[in-house]
């Protein structure tokens, strides 16, 4: 089965006949074209268009990350589900503003619904977080009745807003979240979340990349040039029980250490051996499966952005109301 690979130090990455070879100061690495379902490289990588071709040949997207370890672009290959009617039907519903609003207002309930998740396991596990479910709450009620995007974006800023600062409560000493910085990230905390977040889009993106979905066509982050808005919205929805989980995970359960970040100045980034037990952490959370209540089987956590995808395709074409998921674990 392709699997996501992660390449964390610099190095050559180059085809040879029908495998892909890894090449660094450690030695060479073959790694079988049939096994990749996509790259993350965060080293500096050596390719060169042979390669590119063989990975647009297989269909198989690269995702770069710059020296701090965030998101700075994509190897995007030619598309090879294009369906221009669904493309025609995308763009009419965001063009208007009533369609665009109600697909855009549930991708935010959805992913408040999955924070509120969150909070309400630690409210179980003892942690004093009511008030924060109360905020939160109390802001999800104002999302039905919004009329434009800006004032849902407001609702959602506050949501966020309330959510990280339950984070103290939550997470042990040393990991506080007094404020939400991302560009650049100022402390440990900001700095694992930017992370993740890279890390959430890239994976939502490799997942519209294997639909007929058009990524540059968004509803609830305004489209514009040099980034696929629509990886953001359909992203929303999971970071609350893919990237914020795996974080709990390493923080309170001691995997991640103050000695695997390096702060300079007013940056803060993961060194190499933090990055690669986050990525670690992150895909074997994409891994885990879970019972789909619909579908009656188990399906993966990557899995079901594919089928998040599905469903907004269904929605646009008119054959089924878009219904995000939520999560009931």
């Amino acid at each position: 089965m392709a699997k996501n690979y992660y390449i964390l130090s610099s190095g050559r990455l180059r085809r040879e006949e029908n495998t892909v070879y890894f090449e660094n100061v450690n030695g060479k690495k073959a790694i079988p074209i049939n096994d990749i379902y996509a790259i993350y490289a965060y080293g500096e990588l050596d390719i060169n268009t042979k390669l590119l071709n063989y990975l647009t040949q297989k269909h198989i997207p690269i995702h770069f990350f710059n020296y701090y370890g965030y998101y700075s672009g994509s190897y995007y290959p030619r598309e090879h589900l294009l369906s221009g009617f669904l493309i025609v039907k995308q763009a009419a519903h965001y063009m208007d503003k009533t369609k665009r609003l109600e697909i855009a207002k549930e991708f935010i309930n959805t992913a408040s619904y999955n924070i509120l998740k969150n909070l309400q396991y630690y409210r179980k596990q003892d942690k004093p977080v009511d008030v924060y479910i109360e905020e939160i709450e109390k802001c999800r009620t104002e999302i039905d009745h919004v009329n434009m995007i800006s004032e849902l974006m407001s609702v959602e800023g506050r949501i966020r807003s309330h959510y990280y600062s339950s984070f103290c409560e939550i997470l042990r000493a040393g990991f506080e979240l007094e404020k939400r910085v991302k560009m650049p990230p100022d402390n440990m905390m900001n700095c694992l979340i930017s992370f993740g977040n890279s890390l959430m889009y890239t994976t939502t993106l490799s997942e519209i990349y294997n639909t007929q979905l058009n990524p540059t066509i968004s509803y609830l982050h305004e489209p514009g040039e040099r980034r696929f808005s629509l990886s953001l919205d359909v992203s929303e929805v999971f970071k609350p029980i893919i990237v914020d989980r795996t974080i709990f995970n390493l923080v309170n359960n001691r995997l991640i250490k103050s000695t695997h970040f390096l702060q300079e100045l007013n940056y803060c980034y993961l060194k190499e051996d933090g990055r690669k037990l986050f990525v670690q952490e992150y895909d074997e959370k994409l891994k885990t499966t879970v019972m789909h209540q619909t579908l009656g089987r188990k399906v993966s956590y990557q899995r079901l952005i594919r089928l998040e995808c599905y469903k907004l395709v269904k929605h646009l074409l008119g054959e089924k109301k878009y219904e995000g998921f939520k999560t009931g674990w």
